[in-house]
């Protein structure tokens, strides 16, 4: 099978590529969550990548955020030309297409209807994989025996290697809080401060209800993906580059920000209610 032509460039690399992006509320990539629907790659290295999300009321700030990182992941990728990510089926998908086509950002996508930019709301989804990742990696300590008050002495050098872990340093990082090995397992996700003796319960049953709220979400998302689209498996749809056959693309493994009435629009970035579909 040909590996793309003079660009260089492979529908599989574009792939891998996009297993870096993340749905921002669910911190999984798109290409897991079946979001990509096709890959194609020229033998000049022009790629073109085909969205679908769950619903066509999917909040559009969250779905700008996804197209506008595939968009710089695909560009990004070596030996791409040109790159051109659509997202398909949603109400505010010329919006979003245009906009990130030419990289005007998501108030000028949504000029007059969008305050803000979006580093506020992608932080805000941040603090909340910190929070899950710390459930992810203190339940099984807790469950081996060890004491809520000992996990507050832990750091993240005295943790058994896992990908949960590395999961919970990367996130950490993104956010600029402490992410090497004397650092600290229980912070605040805002200020990177050791929590509290006193507040360490209530900061462990805040992290396991925010991983909680997320594997619910996720499998709402991907329960409605895969009604919309029958075809959806939880992986890409169509990946193929010129001279070869097609191939199936393979992919590794409550929050703000929702809709909310244009009488309610705030200074933060939180998209209002778009416009009706059209019959």
């Amino acid at each position: 099978m040909s590996q793309g032509g003079l660009g260089g460039s492979s529908p599989q690399a574009i792939l891998r590529a996009l297993e870096t992006v993340r749905d921002p509320e669910l911190d999984k990539p798109i290409t897991s969550l079946g979001f990509v629907a096709s890959c194609t790659v020229s033998a000049d290295g022009d790629a073109r990548v085909r969205l679908r999300l769950p619903t066509y009321f999917c909040a559009p700030n969250f779905a700008f955020l996804m197209v506008a990182d595939a968009y710089e992941a695909v560009a990004g990728t070596p030996g791409v030309r040109s790159a051109a990510v659509v997202l398909e089926d949603h109400f505010a998908s010329d919006s979003i297409n245009a906009g990130v086509a030419a990289r005007a950002g998501f108030v000028a996508s949504f000029d007059g209807e969008a305050a803000a930019e979006l580093d506020e709301l992608r932080a805000q989804f941040l603090r909340k994989a910190v929070m899950a990742g710390t459930d992810q990696v203190c339940r099984p300590l807790l469950a081996s025996g060890t004491t809520p008050e000992r996990l507050r002495e832990l750091t993240l050098a005295d943790l058994p290697p896992s990908r949960e872990l590395d999961r919970l340093r990367q996130r950490r990082a993104e956010l600029g809080l402490p992410a090497g090995d004397d650092a600290l397992l229980l912070i605040d996700p805002e200020t990177g401060a050791a929590v509290t003796a006193d507040a360490v319960p209530l900061h462990l049953r805040r992290a396991r209800v925010t991983q909680v709220g997320i594997e619910a979400n996720t499998s709402m998302c991907t329960g409605m993906l895969a009604h919309r689209y029958p075809s959806a498996n939880g992986g890409p749809g169509e990946v193929t580059d010129p001279g070869g056959p097609e191939v199936r693309g393979t992919a590794s493994e409550g929050a703000d920000g929702r809709f909310r009435r244009r009488s309610e629009g705030r200074a933060d970035g939180i998209f209002p209610i778009g416009p009706a579909p059209k019959s």
